[in-house]
């Protein structure tokens, strides 16, 4: 294995011009990766740490942006499914228990964290011993991984008791209530820090490369025909085993292979509203049962997101719309159990994606299957589908066993189950002085703690960034919770190349500020510039894009349809590199 490279794992131009010249390397005799990855989502960037901490040389290129697609559009939650436990899919269940607990006590403290909710009951005497029985099994089930909970045990709550936890909830929706706790992340921020945690330990990492083709040796996979976005050059990269881990796009790759043994990937789309908190009172997040599905309200710093739903989706899945119809849905349900109802006017931001479901027989994606797959179709190519986010670690570690089984060397079994992220080795003791790292940097306690809750230990870092430059301790134009530093750590360290990263990624000021980021952009557009090398034109190049993207995101928002809110959307293309 690679040693640890000097810069820590940062992700910065530097560190991609370099992956860039290994990758290109493999062209030569000799040279070539043992295994490529094709996909920056939460499983191919699981699959680069799992792989590169084996022991062997990884390279894993991604089309867009690190967690770009379905990986940064998830309800935030690390959660067993309670609802896969009522339809008896007890094994998917006390799997994502064990990796929540994981994830909450070990691999990512500073990102992932409890979060209770409230199962109301709306019917008297049966209702609650069966759901009783139900999420005490639950909780029994996440004991017997071995690990942390990480989370409290559940509590039964009377109608007043449901009513002092959650006062905007009508009196008489409910008879009473469970209070029980899941995890919660970022799901776009762990996907950045994981995929720095592979570059950590020698993972040649690159966003904003897509691959065009797979190279052939006869029946065999060698490798991938790449383009750069950001120069329009190709290249190729050649591997022992190539993993394709792209998510709902597994069709359209493997279908530049063969035809022969595909795995068929459903795109579900899924939407979230984001409203303030102040919209409501409650002390904790709810779990509503729908017709079709279950709707959450989750607490989420200083807003809620209210979603989702769960509908077949055949159009444009870079980005997917949501159309009024998924908006009024959320709305009408929600407000059955609120005091005073929600309206267009209360929401903040609107966010859609896409479930890669494996297809089957049934007409309703809701009821597709949510376990993986792991198929090696032909010589050299793994391809890895469906799953759910919790368990991207046990899906990157079967996809990777799968991809040197026929390797000549023996390859060590995976140990990403002791291996934290980066910023949770010494966050716990970060935390406890974090009045005093406030002193010392001049920067006020909560604005530390906010820092600690997004970067762990790796907060010493903006910290370093604000001491150089002090202006950049100020917050980012019309979304106070996030600090100019932020942006610049962003493109220096986290692989952020365009605007669009850093308002919809690395932060959250795409959804969360109610200009959806718009007065921000300027500012993010010349904080970024000066770290990329980005000219005036360029820099308005994205100032400009990031503007007509959200006023088509918005104008998408108000179509009846699916087709027409897709059409809206797709009005603005993907920004295109000035050269």
């Amino acid at each position: 294995m690679k040693s640890v490279p000097a810069n820590g794992g940062a992700l910065g131009p530097a560190a991609r011009e370099a992956a860039i010249k290994r990758l290109r390397a493999t062209a030569e005799p000799g040279r070539e990766l043992d295994i490529l990855i094709v996909g920056g989502g939460i499983v191919g960037t699981g699959a680069a740490l799992d792989a590169v901490t084996r022991g062997l040389e990884v390279g894993i290129v991604e089309a867009s942006d690190w967690a770009a697609g379905t990986s940064s559009r998830s309800s935030k939650l690390i959660h067993g499914g309670l609802r896969y436990l009522e339809m008896l899919d007890f094994a998917l269940v006390k799997e994502a228990l064990q990796e929540r607990g994981l994830l909450l006590s070990e691999i990512a403290p500073h990102l992932a964290r409890p979060v209770p909710f409230l199962y109301p009951l709306t019917k008297p005497f049966l209702e609650r011993p069966y759901v009783g029985a139900g999420i005490a099994l639950y909780d029994a089930m996440s004991i017997s991984s071995g690990h942390s909970r990480g989370v409290p045990f559940h509590k039964h709550l009377t109608r007043r008791g449901t009513l002092r936890a959650a006062p905007s909830l009508k009196n008489d929706a409910f008879v009473g209530s469970i209070r029980y706790y899941d995890g919660q992340v970022d799901d776009a921020k762990y996907c950045a820090n994981l995929i720095r945690t592979a570059a950590y330990y020698g993972a040649h990492a690159v966003n904003q490369m897509k691959v065009v083709d797979f190279l052939r040796e006869g029946e065999r996979v060698v490798g991938a025909k790449v383009v750069n976005h950001e120069d329009g050059t190709e290249f190729n990269i050649r591997a022992k085993q190539v993993i394709n881990a792209t998510g709902v796009w597994t069709d359209e790759t493997q279908a530049m292979v063969t035809e022969r043994g595909q795995l068929k990937v459903r795109a579900s789309k899924g939407i979230h509203l984001v409203v303030p908190r102040d919209r409501f009172q409650s002390t904790v997040g709810l779990i509503l049962r729908t017709e079709k599905s279950v709707l959450f309200v989750i607490p989420w710093g200083r807003h809620w997101i209210i979603g989702t739903t769960d509908t077949d989706w055949h159009l444009d899945k870079a980005h997917p719309a949501a159309s009024s119809k998924d908006i009024d849905y959320i709305l009408e349900h929600v407000n059955r159990v609120l005091k005073r109802p929600l309206t267009r006017e209360d929401v903040e931001g609107v966010y859609a994606g896409l479930r890669p479901l494996l297809a089957g027989e049934n007409d309703s994606t809701a009821k597709l299957s949510r376990e993986h797959v792991v198929a090696h179709p032909v010589p050299g190519l793994v391809v890895v589908a469906g799953g759910k986010w919790t368990t991207y670690r046990v899906m990157a570690k079967d996809a990777v066993d799968e991809a040197t089984r026929t390797m000549d060397e023996r390859v060590p079994p995976s140990c990403t189950e002791t291996i934290p992220l980066l910023g949770a080795n010494g966050y716990r003791a970060a935390w406890n002085r974090r009045n005093r790292t406030a002193e010392e940097s001049g920067v006020h306690v909560a604005r530390v703690e906010h820092l600690l809750n997004r970067y762990g230990s790796m907060t010493s870092e903006v910290l370093a960034l604000i001491e150089e430059n002090p202006a950049l301790a100020e917050p980012l134009p019309g979304a106070d919770d996030y600090l100019q530093a932020e942006a610049v750590y962003a493109a220096t360290h986290e692989g952020a190349r365009h605007v669009h990263d850093v308002l919809t990624r690395r932060t959250r000021i795409s959804i969360e500020a109610w200009d959806r980021g718009v007065s921000a952009v300027p500012v993010v557009a010349k904080l970024m510039g000066d770290v990329l090398g980005w000219s005036d034109a360029q820099r308005e190049n994205e100032v400009r894009h990031y503007i007509a993207r959200v006023e088509a995101e918005r104008l998408s928002q108000q179509q009846p349809d699916d087709e027409s809110a897709d059409a809206a959307r797709l009005g603005v293309e993907d920004i295109v590199p000035l050269r």
